[in-house]
């Protein structure tokens, strides 16, 4: 219960954080991304500051010998570059810079009771969706 908690506190916080950054506005996305424009760099500044702290913490964190509410630390298995992760990390990039949301950005600005970001959630989870069915026939079939 006390993960639940911790996971909920966390969510909360990175929620605050997007929203005071201004970085839950598809705007924020577009500005970043016109290099040959009014070129917007605060993004970088976001996520410059979200990698060092995070750098930092984790450094800190993984010294422990368990994690707080866990009885291990759950770290990817594999640090390999796959055709996967390359395909992903590229369909990711185009949907983000089509539409200016990622999942956090959007699931926060849903609280803006706007079509825009509602429109984004659906589709995600649509795609996950579809995602999903296409893995498992994938598996039987290898099996």
């Amino acid at each position: 219960m006390r993960r639940n908690y911790a996971a909920l506190f966390v969510g909360f916080l990175f929620a605050i954080g997007l929203g005071i950054s201004g970085m839950s506005r598809p705007e924020k996305v577009f500005g970043f991304l016109d290099f040959f424009g009014h070129w917007d760099a605060s993004l970088l500044f976001v996520m410059i500051g979200a990698i060092l702290v995070h750098f930092t913490v984790q450094k800190i964190i993984l010294r422990r010998k368990t994690p707080l509410f866990s009885n291990q630390f759950h770290l990817p298995p594999q640090k390999r570059i796959t055709i996967s992760l390359i395909t992903g990390s590229f369909i990711f990039g185009v949907g983000w810079g089509l539409s200016g949301y990622c999942p956090g950005p959007a699931l926060v600005s849903l609280m803006g009771f706007q079509s825009r970001p509602l429109i984004f959630v659906i589709s995600m989870l649509a795609g996950m969706f579809i995602f999903r069915i296409g893995q498992a026939q994938i598996n039987k079939n290898r099996s």
